[in-house]
């Protein structure tokens, strides 16, 4: 890559400035997800747009891997749909720099240590930040052994976001808090990803603990699954993440097109909650 790249890359806080805006319109920043591949790359560049246009403040890309273990049934088969097309972590920096070329919004890939390491360290964070990527979020990486990607993402104005859980003591929490540098993830359940009818009662202390041992944005993911659940947890958090809700609409089938338009008009409708 560049130097140029490299230099125009760091000049530009995508995940701060969506924060920000969000922050000034006093509402919750929503961030959206898509399986990269999903049914296929054409496909899920088109789905990713359709959040963009839905409303969506932040794109989390998933990077399809066999052994997804924090993800359940939902986004399990979402990535056995995409590794079935053929889809590799080559094809989702494409559809990473598709978003990028028509949009500002930020992006997160998420994924797992496995596929990252099998293409280099040093290369895998090249490359994100060459396809215009803001954040990685990968759930089997610990702060305490982050640091070797810490120190090469850093300096290219790649951002790294860690998880917290309801069972994180103060000790995981405060670790997560120091070490992350885009924003914290906090997982609203304990268990897999999956849209859920209730969340726990707990969550609004939990959350709580967490903002205030947090130095970046800190958002709720894992089981939202409509508009009400997110004006709720949006009133708790600095975002919420929508995931399975979006990734079932798509695997409904129909055309490209008629699966961009479903996905689009949910997006929006959870944008309104939040501003209602």
């Amino acid at each position: 890559m560049s130097a140029v790249k490299q230099r125009k890359n760091l000049g530009v806080d995508r995940i701060a400035a969506a924060f920000s805006r969000c922050f000034a319109r006093r509402e919750p920043a929503l961030v959206t997800y898509v399986m990269a591949g999903d049914p296929d790359v054409a496909s899920s560049k088109a789905m990713a747009l359709a959040c963009i246009e839905g409303g969506a403040d932040l794109i989390e890309l998933g990077i399809p891997f066999s052994d997804p273990i924090a993800d359940g049934p939902t986004i399990q088969k979402a990535a056995e749909r995409a590794l079935a097309s053929g889809t590799r972590l080559a094809d989702v920096l494409e559809v990473a720099r598709a978003v990028r070329a028509k949009s500002e919004v930020p992006i997160a890939l998420m994924g797992y240590l496995n596929p990252i390491h099998s293409r280099g360290l040093d290369r895998f964070v090249d490359d994100c930040v060459a396809a215009g990527v803001d954040a990685l979020i990968i759930p089997d990486l610990l702060p305490e052994e982050a640091g070797e990607l810490l120190s090469l993402a850093t300096p290219r104005g790649l951002k790294i976001v860690f998880l917290v859980a309801p069972t994180s003591g103060p000790d995981r929490i405060r670790a997560a808090a120091q070490a992350a540098t885009g924003f914290l993830y906090f997982v609203s359940v304990t268990g897999v990803t999956g849209a859920r009818k209730a969340l726990p009662k707990a969550i609004g202390a939990q959350v709580a603990a967490v903002r205030a041992a947090s130095k970046v944005p800190v958002v709720i993911g894992f089981g939202v699954s409509d508009p009400e659940q997110a004006r709720a947890l949006g009133k708790l958090a600095d975002g919420v993440v929508v995931g399975s809700a979006i990734v079932n609409r798509i695997a409904e089938g129909g055309s490209r097109k008629a699966r961009a338009e479903r996905v689009r008009k949910f997006v929006a409708s959870l944008k309104r909650a939040q501003r209602g």
